[in-house]
């Protein structure tokens, strides 16, 4: 049986897309269909790339609520690198430590938040995200509609 060079890399990359696809875990999700509460297993949250505007730099975050799911209120999880990048926040946003440090730097200040830690960052903050080493934290934002603001 003679198979075609495209058919056969076209097929490999198939199978290779799907396998790596199944080690990818979705987020778990444990909703109640009648009142929509719902638990979402953090530790099972892959972030992906953000765009900082820099392309050195290793932040992921990944939104674990839609918009359907939570209208008002978003959530979602970070993880950055030996990084720091400016941002204006057009939303009020809380974040919770989870592990490693996170700097939220002002003009005149940083504000320090380790393992455990819960910081506040008021709509209209102009900062700068870093961490000195690694971090992990989850955020919640409002509105929900954090990236269109």
């Amino acid at each position: 049986m003679n198979l075609d060079e495209k058919v056969l890399e076209s097929l490999v990359r198939k199978v290779v897309g799907e396998l790596m696809a199944a080690k990818m875990p979705e987020l778990e999700k444990d909703i109640d269909p009648k009142t929509g509460i719902m638990s979402i297993k953090a530790e099972k949250v892959v972030c992906e790339k953000f765009d900082t505007g820099h392309i050195n730099d290793k932040v992921y975050l990944k939104d674990v609520l839609s918009l359907d799911e939570s209208p008002r209120l978003g959530c979602g999880m970070m993880e950055m690198d030996n990084s720091a990048f400016e941002w204006t926040l057009k939303y009020d946003e809380i974040d919770y430590v989870i592990d490693g440090v996170l700097e939220i730097r002002l003009k005149d200040k940083t504000i320090r938040g380790e393992k455990g830690d819960i910081i506040f960052i008021p709509k209209d903050s102009e900062i700068v995200f870093a961490t000195p080493s690694t971090v992990r934290f989850m955020y919640v934002t409002y509105p929900a509609n954090w990236s269109e603001q």
